[in-house]
Formats: structure tokens, sequence, C-alpha cells
């Protein structure tokens, strides 16, 4: 009869220990953010895709924190505007003209910004592209372009600025990924493809690299309104696809505010942190399809179901979605991600005001939807 009270005050001890030893892990792993914490003033800080969208919102945190920034994208007249952009905020920067998917390119890229700013101490792979549509309608060429984007110029950036980065001890990684690159989703099928390869890529870096001073994060955003659909590419019933593609990425409760994902991704830059996910929906599909993949698959293919159908036309080039407009987008729904659009630079900033952009029913030809 003893017995039991002794047990019973172990089994008590023994979970009044839990809370304790949770507080102390908390405890820890902000002590070991703390010492990690890197004062970004006087940093280089090179991002690739900085001309607009996130990596220029990236660009603007980093400016306003006193680092020196150089930023790389294709459009030499969207560069410009960026260029601008930054330069008024204060500090050194740099617009440089580059495409990630040539490796001699991004190599001069490097070179360019080292001279002009200095060592690079940070890098920050943002370039990536996106092609919307049912997978019967994706050819090759649709997988050979997101590789080459999100993939491999990734690895190029990262390649380029290794080596002074080993030779100094030190330096920090970026690669912003996406929710798409840990949860497969219907009608993006070479984005998700080409972010799960990046983010097996950036994972595997993080662990070698540590014995060489360099840290690695992986971010994985959902969806932000940053008004990129505009410069995303769209098969199969282009405009149904666009519709629904610039819905979502404006709605507020699905998609996130694209200047606070901006600074999420400045924080765990400053803090070398492993990873970090970004929005609440992109957390829990994360985690649930972590524990559960059988359960967000069967929800995934139930999605897939209420999507529109191809058009029968693998062989049709990817329209642009500035190109796919119809009577639902641009509409009321898509007014956040209109006005982000502007705001990052993804259009002149003058256009909505001047009536370019309208936030209502226009033409641009009937949508389809269904199988």
């Amino acid at each position: 009869m003893a017995m039991r009270p002794a047990r019973s005050r172990a089994r008590s001890t023994a979970l009044a220990a839990v809370p304790l030893a949770a507080l102390g892990l908390l405890a820890a792993r902000r002590l070991w953010r703390h010492r990690r914490r890197w004062d970004l003033r006087g940093r280089t800080v090179l991002i690739t895709g900085g001309s607009r969208g996130l990596g220029l919102l990236i660009a603007r945190e980093l400016v306003a924190e006193g680092a020196r920034v150089a930023v790389g994208a294709r459009d030499e007249e969207t560069l410009d505007r960026a260029r601008r952009d930054l330069t008024q905020r204060g500090g050194p920067v740099a617009a440089i003209s580059c495409d990630v998917t040539d490796p001699v390119a991004v190599e001069r890229l490097v070179r360019a910004t080292t001279d002009r700013l200095g060592p690079i101490d940070a890098l920050v792979n943002c370039a990536g592209t996106i092609t919307v549509g049912p997978a019967r309608e994706m050819c090759l060429e649709d997988f050979h372009r997101s590789m080459d984007t999100n993939f491999w110029g990734a690895l190029h950036a990262t390649l380029a600025v290794l080596p002074a980065m080993r030779a100094r001890g030190a330096g920090r990684i970026v690669n912003v990924a996406s929710i798409g690159g840990r949860v497969s989703v219907p009608h993006l099928l070479p984005y998700s493809a080409s972010k799960f390869a990046l983010v097996g890529l950036s994972e595997g870096l993080r662990a070698e690299l540590a014995a060489d001073g360099v840290q690695v994060t992986t971010v994985c955003p959902g969806l932000m309104r940053t008004g990129s659909p505009r410069h995303a590419w769209f098969k199969g019933q282009h405009r149904a696809e666009y519709a629904w593609f610039s819905i979502a990425d404006a709605l507020p409760l699905v998609s996130m505010d694209a200047t606070s994902a901006a600074r999420q991704v400045v924080d765990a830059l400053r803090h070398g942190d492993p990873d970090r996910v970004l929005s609440l929906p992109a957390k829990v599909a994360a985690t649930v399809h972590g524990l559960m993949p059988g359960a967000t698959g069967g929800l995934m293919a139930l999605a897939n179901r209420l999507l529109p159908g191809p058009d029968g036309r693998a062989d049709r080039a990817p329209v642009e979605g500035v190109a796919s407009e119809s009577s639902a987008s641009p509409s009321v729904l898509t007014s956040l991600g209109d006005r982000a659009a502007a705001l990052n630079n993804q259009i002149e900033s003058g256009q909505i005001e001047s009536g370019q952009i309208e936030s209502g029913p226009r033409a641009g030809g009937e949508i389809r939807t269904g199988r």
C-alpha cells in the first residue's frame, strides 16, 4: 500500500519536470539565436530576383538596416526602377543585370557586386518563376524552365559566393523556396518539383557548410500579396487558371502581407535560423503533411477536381498573367494584389491611379471551370 503514494509522487514529479524542460529548451534556443545574431549594418548582401516583389521588399528592409545591397535581375527597365527606389531610401546600392540560369552571368554578378560594394557577406536567392496549369498540359520544357531558375539559378549563385565565404570562415545564404517545396500543390507541378529540389539542396548545404562558418537558411513562404501573378505563366485554360491563382494570391485570410514576409526573411538572415515557414496557412499545411501525408494527398486530389480542366493543347506555349485577364480577374477580389503590384514594382507605380489596371469587371474572354 505504501508504494502507491510513492509511485504517484514520482509520476507527479515527472509531469512537473516537462514544462521546466520545455522552458529550458526555449531559453537555450533564444540564447543560441542571440549569439548568432548579426548586426546587418555595413554588411554586403546580394539578392537575386531583387528588382520586384518579395526580393525588392527584402532589399528595402536591408537598406533600412544599413546594409550594402546589390540586386540582380534580368529586366533592365524593372531593375532601373528598383535602383532608383532603393537609392532614395539611402545607403550604398547596386543594381546589376543578370540571368541566374547562366552560370557565367552569375559569376559576373558576384564580381560586380564585390567590386562595387565589397566582399559579399550574405546571399539571398529569391529569383523564381512559376507556371500554372494541369499536369497533362505541361511539357518537358516547362519543367526545364522551372528547374533552370528556381533550382539551378540558386545553385549557380551559391557556388559563386562560396569560395570567398569559406576563405573568410563566415557568410550566410538564404534560399527562398516555397510551401510548394514541402507540400506539392495541384496545377503547380513544375514549380513544386523545383522548389522541393531547392529545399533538399538548402537543408543539405546547411549541414555541410556549418563547419566552414557558413549558415544556410531555408525559407518557405505560403501565398503572399506581392502582385506577382501578372508575371507568372499559365497553361491550359489560361484565363481560368489566372483567375483562381490571382484571387487566392490576394485574399487576406489565405495570403500574407508581403512586407511582413520580407521582415521575417531578414530576421531569419539576421539570426542564421535553419528554416522559416511564412504564414499561418503554410505552417498548418506543412505540419499536417508531416504528420498525415496521406490525408493531405487526399485533400489535394479533391482540390484538383475543383480547378480548371485542361483544354487539350499540351503543345501550347504558356501565356503570361498580364495577358490572361478576364471578367473575374482583375476584380474586387484581386484589389489587394493589384495594389501590391504597383507598390512592389511589378508594374509602373502610376498605372492603377491612371486607370490602366482596374479592380472590376472587364473584357478578356469567358472563364470555363471544371472538367
